[in-house]
């Protein structure tokens, strides 16, 4: 794959018919949008600049590698795009194993124009969409990660509901210690309440003392 070169949504096409690879192109440039075109799957894959923003285009029949064995390595090569699946040949089988493997509409040849513009601009959406969260779900994890260790087993106490006076008892410190370890963990996660805290620790796959993780890491943070 190659690197990102540019932060702008690009409409990826992918298809074996040059005719039908111009039509969607001019289609994505007249809504000011940056078009990338691929004779085949295989191509896709190989030259898809790195995590760049936008959505996928494909034809299902293709030589080669068809849209469908395409929708389905896209989890293997790290490829979040939302996929526009398009095939002269829809049936009901097809479009529930093509939605099954991701792609967020399937459309059937030849397109029209208002509900091919239509499924740009919401799969654009949805690419932005999904972005941002896991941009937030990152920042939330460095944040976690930035708690050092006494700080974290308050979080703990806090994430399993437990008031100031057990967490205190627990770790055997004084309440007014808990109360200022607890304020830092506030002020560090950029939250107001328990409920955000628990709902973004969570989302973010934080566990507590004694329990895996594969996202946090176990390593503690400078300082107490």
């Amino acid at each position: 794959m190659e690197e990102m070169a540019s932060s702008k949504p690009t409409v990826f096409v992918v298809d074996d018919e040059p005719d039908a690879r111009d039509s969607v192109a001019a289609l994505s440039l007249s809504l000011g949008l940056d078009c990338q075109v691929y004779a085949s799957a295989e191509a896709f894959l190989r030259e898809y600049p790195r995590d760049a923003p936008g959505c996928l285009v494909t034809d299902i029949r293709m030589l080669g590698m068809n849209g469908l064995e395409l929708i389905r390595a896209l989890p293997e090569h790290n490829i979040t795009l939302p996929v526009i699946a398009i095939s002269g040949y829809a049936d009901t089988k097809l479009a529930v194993e093509i939605m099954r493997h991701g792609a967020v509409t399937m459309l059937e040849k030849p397109c029209r124009r208002e509900e091919l513009v239509e499924a740009i601009r919401g799969a654009i959406a949805q690419d932005a969409q999904q972005r941002a969260a896991r941009e937030e779900q990152a920042d939330f994890v460095a944040k976690l990660e930035s708690l050092s260790p006494s700080e974290r087993a308050v979080l703990d106490g806090m994430m399993a509901g437990k008031p100031n006076k057990a967490i205190a008892r627990e770790l055997d410190v004084s309440i007014r210690t808990i109360e200022s370890r607890r304020a830092q963990v506030f002020s560090k996660l950029g939250c107001q309440t328990v409920a955000e805290i628990v709902r973004k620790a969570t989302r973010a796959g934080y566990e507590m003392a004694g329990q895996p993780s594969s996202t946090i890491s176990s390593s503690p943070s400078k300082g107490e």
